[in-house]
């Protein structure tokens, strides 16, 4: 397939973005299986039983808000919430703390690309009563009451930067990457309480619990440095998975993705593990690595890379991969439930699209700005896409691989995420 026609120049900065603006419990569980990727079964329905109504949160990262929007059809905003009003009392606490402030101001110059990361992971409570965010610059997780927009409880993770988060299949727990510790948390969703931890290579990154009881770590080394020159790879840090018993935490294998990736004939590639999804029997998993434009696959039992995907790559994107945000090139990916499809956030390279799994071959190139995050909508018929250069979702049909809505949200979206709340909920009451 020819190179995609995408002429604008891609925007690095706020100030070079594109502004568009265009305009009980069982289901609670499904939609956070749902959440996790992989394939499973979406709710069937947006109205629920028990009150709730099925929806998406979208992360407003530079804005400290997360946006909640329907979880299909047209995808319409439902309400925002402010996921920083304890703002003043960190920025006291961040300002009399010279280790701290450190931390905070490397973020914003680094991972960041100039401003305060707010909100990087969200999800719902099993009953849909509140909102747990991980909050990068603020190093924590918070609770956010739906109803009210205060703080339930706070956790402070081990370092200085909380990143992503994964919910475990009945709901009842969440894991966080503290990304500078090297460590991930594992906190009961309700009380904020810790239940366990465990350490992991550098810079932890995804999390992803699997139905066997497991639960998957992807720590991507250091991705802020300009030392990307491939023969400089070895400074980026110990990259690998980590898969612990999801209960004792205790670590059960070690995937170091290096010796798979020379074992295939590709160890020009770096072996930061990015997003990934597993198939629905989660025999197989399929996922992204710094620098490149495609994504492999990974047979689980083997132990070994079966195939990888070079997808387009874009003419108006810089070929200096220095300049490219975090390391990425494409970051993103998800698969239609029935594990036939997988959805493809081109990053860097401005666009999206459906891959058939069988046979990899891409569908139409959809046009977007720094797509950040893939998930799968509610009725599992859709693809989602954060279009964090443009401050909107885009919704892409499975089927076809067209575009079939897109809605405004705020500043910079990068995680969606399926979610539960009140059904009669437009926003918290308290601002």
């Amino acid at each position: 397939m020819p190179s995609p026609r995408l002429s604008r120049p891609h925007p690095r900065t706020r100030r070079g973005r594109v502004r568009g603006r265009v305009g009980g419990s069982l289901a609670a569980a499904l939609a956070v299986l749902a959440a996790l990727g992989g394939g499973v079964t979406a709710a069937p329905a947006a109205a629920d039983a028990g009150g709730l109504r099925e929806v998406m949160f979208v992360g407003n990262n530079w804005d400290g808000t997360a946006e909640v929007i329907a979880s299909r059809g047209d995808f319409g905003r439902i309400g925002r919430v402010n996921v920083i009003p304890d703002r003043e009392e960190r920025m006291r606490e961040i300002y009399l703390d010279p280790l701290k402030l450190a931390f905070f101001l490397g973020v914003r110059s680094g991972p960041g690309e100039g401003h305060d990361q707010f909100v990087d992971d969200m999800y719902a409570t099993p009953d849909g009563s509140s909102m747990v965010v991980s909050r990068p610059s603020f190093a924590d997780v918070v609770s956010v009451d739906l109803r009210t927009g205060r703080i339930n409880w706070r956790f402070p993770v081990a370092g200085y930067r909380s990143d992503h988060m994964a919910v475990s299949p009945d709901g009842t727990r969440v894991a966080v990457s503290a990304s500078t510790a090297n460590t991930v948390h594992v906190l009961d969703i309700v009380s904020g309480r810790q239940l366990g931890s465990f350490k992991t290579g550098d810079k932890p990154h995804e999390n992803v619990f699997t139905s066997d009881g497991l639960l998957w770590n992807m720590s991507i080394g250091e991705v802020t440095t300009a030392l990307d020159a491939p023969w400089l790879d070895w400074t980026k840090g110990d990259r690998k998975i980590t898969v612990v018993d999801a209960n004792t935490f205790r670590t059960v294998r070690v995937i170091d993705m290096r010796e798979r990736l020379d074992a295939f004939g590709r160890g020009d590639l770096s072996d930061a593990v990015r997003p990934l999804v597993f198939t629905p029997d989660e025999k197989k998993l399929y996922f992204q690595v710094s620098f490149l434009n495609g994504f492999l696959e990974y047979d689980i039992a083997a132990d070994r890379i079966t195939r990888l995907k070079a997808l387009p790559g874009n003419p108006a994107t810089n070929p200096d991969r220095t300049t490219w945000v975090n390391d990425s090139r494409h970051h993103g990916l998800s698969m239609s439930p029935d594990g036939t499809k997988l959805c493809v956030a081109g990053t860097m390279d401005d666009y999206a699209t459906v891959v058939d799994r069988a046979t990899l071959q891409e569908g139409p190139l959809v046009e977007a700005s720094k797509p950040y995050w893939a998930t799968v909508s509610g009725d599992g018929r859709s693809c989602v896409i954060s279009e964090s250069g443009a401050d909107r979702v885009t919704a892409i049909d499975f089927a076809t691989g067209r575009r079939i809505a897109t809605v405004g949200v705020g500043d910079h979206p990068q995680r969606v995420r399926l979610a539960h709340v009140p059904a009669d909920w437009t926003g918290p009451t308290a601002r």
